[in-house]
């Protein structure tokens, strides 16, 4: 009997100081040389050195002069990001969808593309589709009295494309170049 708590101690013990302690300091380390700009957040600094934000985490953007990001259920707060869970059937999905729809709508543009009124898997997707971009470029190019054709441009130079998905868009990058354009 005492060997067998002797051994179910070593073993909780041994095995408590590999799952804890080892291979979390392995995956640590390998994240840290492997994928350095992942690991440390994938942050983006201003020419100060002060961070504007993450390539990976969406922020809010206030204003109609900005290319706005998909709805956050979690108010893009990364501590409590989450999806709305709504199913496609429920009433609250449909009264969140309406309100946020005066918010994107432009007139002439035809109908609201669905990732500028729903919220994503996890609330702080960063990206959108380039046809999401576009959709908002009448808005902006009101606001900052540049050229549509300008801001067209601009998607297309900050659309990222794929081999394994969809060709997407960042908005905080395309905000910071679309900061760098005069007005």
């Amino acid at each position: 009997m005492l060997m067998q708590l002797r051994s179910a101690v070593l073993m909780l013990l041994l095995l408590g100081a590999l799952t804890g302690g080892a291979y979390p300091l392995l995956v640590t380390v390998l994240g840290q040389v492997l994928f350095a700009d992942q690991a440390g957040g994938s942050l983006l600094h201003r020419a100060n050195g002060s961070v504007v934000g993450s390539r990976l985490i969406a922020q809010k953007f206030t204003g109609p002069e900005w290319f706005q990001p998909r709805p956050s259920a979690g108010d893009y707060a990364t501590v409590s990001s989450s999806a709305s869970n709504l199913a496609q059937s429920a009433p609250g999905l449909r009264e969140r969808i309406e309100k946020a729809l005066p918010d994107v709508q432009v007139a002439g543009q035809g109908p609201v593309p669905q990732e500028l009124v729903t919220t994503s898997a996890s609330g702080l997707d960063p990206d959108l589709t380039p046809a999401g971009a576009r959709y908002q470029i009448a808005r902006i190019a009101t606001a900052r009295g540049l050229p549509p054709e300008r801001l067209d441009a601009l998607v297309s130079e900050q659309t990222h494309t794929s081999h394994f998905g969809p060709a997407t868009v960042n908005v905080l990058l395309l905000n910071l170049a679309l900061a760098e354009l005069a007005p």
